[in-house]
Order: structure tokens, then sequence, then C-alpha cells
């Protein structure tokens, strides 16, 4: 089968300005709608992600978010409704995204990612974004995708700043080779801007449909570091530990 017949005429229509960018096509349209992306946390960062996913024509989004919603989300959480204070924050997820893109698939899992449900959340996925605020998550996120070969995202942010990495197990630096252990004196609350949530979820989403489609270049093995406050952004490369405990031969060790 043409990879382009996965394309119906309405998605001609509504991806036609999309499709003009060089390199991308219809046939980058069509990869794109065959493939079903995870999302960890849809917040501040994990909601535009998943908002811009559903924009570009993503097959079907999987996302993970517990809890019910409360009133100091509204200030970044993009999918969240007034009206669903108190309610399951899926609930509004759902409902959000469908309303913008009844044509793309939507299930929302009513979980944070732990070691439970991690392996089958990264399985059925082509693609996985970690915007989770905990670093046990953003763990259990990179370990999975590595063993399973799936490629991955990790956007974070804090304050006016935030990073983007973008990884390709075996090939590139995982983030157990930048974060060996926990972070010391991690927070769960944190400053945030909605804005620079939202530039942090859109980068990342960019470079997951670059991972995807082959549009661009990737900076995979790279960290993406923006200061708003400054406006002043940097690529850092990155090294694979070659004693890592989730990819390298560290990982043979503790197993």
């Amino acid at each position: 089968m043409n990879p382009e017949d996965h394309l119906s005429g309405e998605d001609r229509a509504i991806y036609a300005w999309q499709m003009d960018l060089p390199g991308f096509g219809e046939s980058a349209q069509a990869m794109l709608r065959r493939s079903t992306a995870l999302v960890s946390r849809c917040g501040g960062v994990g909601g535009h992600i998943a908002f811009s996913l559903a924009a570009a024509g993503i097959g079907k989004l999987v996302l993970a978010h517990a809890g019910d919603l409360r009133p100091d989300d509204l200030n970044r959480q993009i999918l969240m409704r007034h009206e669903g204070i108190g309610r399951p924050r899926t609930e509004s997820i759902v409902a959000t995204l469908r309303a913008f893109n009844p044509g793309i698939e939507v299930e929302a899992v009513p979980e944070n990612v732990g070691a439970e449900n991690v392996s089958r959340l990264v399985d059925a996925a082509d693609m996985v974004f970690s915007a989770a605020p905990l670093f046990e998550e953003r763990f259990h996120l990179n370990r999975a995708c590595v063993e399973l070969g799936k490629p991955f995202v990790d956007c974070a942010m804090y304050g006016m700043e935030g990073q983007v990495i973008p990884v390709l197990p075996g090939k590139t630096a995982c983030l157990a080779c930048l974060y060996p252990e926990m972070p010391p004196h991690w927070r769960r609350r944190f400053p945030v801007l909605g804005a620079v949530a939202a530039l942090a979820g859109n980068v990342g989403a960019i470079e997951g449909i670059k991972l995807l489609t082959g549009l661009g270049t990737s900076m995979a093995g790279r960290m993406i570091f923006f200061d708003a406050a400054e406006m002043r952004w940097r690529t850092i490369g990155l090294e694979r530990k070659t004693l890592c405990r989730v990819c390298g031969s560290g990982a043979e060790a503790e197993s």
C-alpha cells in the first residue's frame, strides 16, 4: 500500500499547509497518521505537547495523568477547563482534544507512570514524551524506552528556563547518562510561567515529529536549553556513558 493511502481527503485539506514544508509532504503526514505517541503528564509542558501533536495530525495519543483538576493548574495546563475543577484531569484532556481534532484517537490513562505500568504503556507507542515533574517517572520512562528501543523526548522547565533532550536508545546518551542519580533538593512544586511551559512543550513536540518523520535535523544526542528571561538558546552535546546504569555496561552489572 502506498503510504499516502493512509490520508483521507479531509486530512489533505486540514494539513495542506503543513505538507508544504520542504522535506515533509504527504509521505511524512502519513507517517504521523500511522503513529502512536505516549505523553506522560499532560499539564503545563505535556498539555502543549499533546495539543501540538493533535494539531499536526498524529494518529493516536495515549495520555497518562492521574488526579483531579485544581485551581492552581489553570495558569499553564492548556487542555484543562475551569468547569473541570474537582473532576479527573483526563476528562478535560480528552474533551478538549476531541473537540479540537475529532480525526485522531485519544486514549486517556488516569494513572501516573510507575514501575507497574510503564512497560505496557511504552510498548504500545511509537514515540514517548516525558513531561513529568517527578524524576522517578522520568527515570521509569527512560529505562523502559531504552529496554524496548523506543525513541524518547524528555522535556522539563523551571522558572524561566527549560530543556529538551531527544533520546535514540542505543545511539545517543539517555537520561540516566546525564542524571545518574536523583538530583538533590528537587521539589515537586516550582515556579511556572505558562508561556515558558508551552515553549518547552512545543520544542519537545517538534523534536518528536522530526524523529517520527525525518523532517529537518534531529537534536538527538544533545540537550536544547533555553533561558526565556534573556532569550538565550544553547544546544549542548551529551556524552553516552559507558558505565551508565541504564544504557551502558552498568545496566548489565545491575541485572
